[in-house]
């Protein structure tokens, strides 16, 4: 088995990175073609990655003019501890105030360590929703690598 082989982490353990890591970095393309990289909170629906956001941001106006994004989820100080996901993806951006309301209560309740949101919570939300969209990336191509899986030896 290649190296790349035996450093790839399964289905299974790309979601456990994803449930387990807080910071998504999401880049776009600006508009002179040059990447245009943020660190996002996201939250997983149905097993994909899902952020929310200013409508008005420069990210959804990248994502508007052209949907294609890397995705990077990463963890590790050392070498030997580096794990990490990196997803291609085409951005759906979604503006129903309804969705848009559902994934930042999500995103909330994920973030807070809350097992619910406060009524007050909830209505800021609702009323936030109105200038913020929702945006599910769509996988297309995963590359995943977990260090740790090389036992000391590099």
């Amino acid at each position: 088995m290649s190296r790349r082989g035996q450093i790839k982490l399964s289905e299974d353990e790309q979601r456990e990175l994803l449930e387990s890591e807080r910071v998504l970095v999401v880049s776009s393309l600006g508009a002179r073609g040059w990447p245009h990289s943020m660190p996002l909170w996201y939250v997983l629906r149905g097993g994909e990655i899902w952020i929310y956001t200013y409508a008005k941001s420069q990210k959804v106006k990248n994502l508007e003019r052209d949907p294609r994004a890397t995705l990077l989820v990463e963890t590790g100080h050392e070498y030997g501890e580096l794990r990490g996901v990196q997803i291609e993806a085409e951005a759906e951006i979604h503006r129903d105030p309804e969705l848009v309301f559902e994934v930042a209560k999500e995103l909330t309740i994920r973030y807070s360590g809350a097992a619910s949101l406060a009524t007050d919570a909830a209505e800021a939300l609702r009323a936030q929703a109105r200038k913020r969209v929702a945006v599910r990336f769509q996988p297309k191509r995963i590359a995943s690598w977990d260090h740790r899986k090389l036992g000391g030896t590099y």
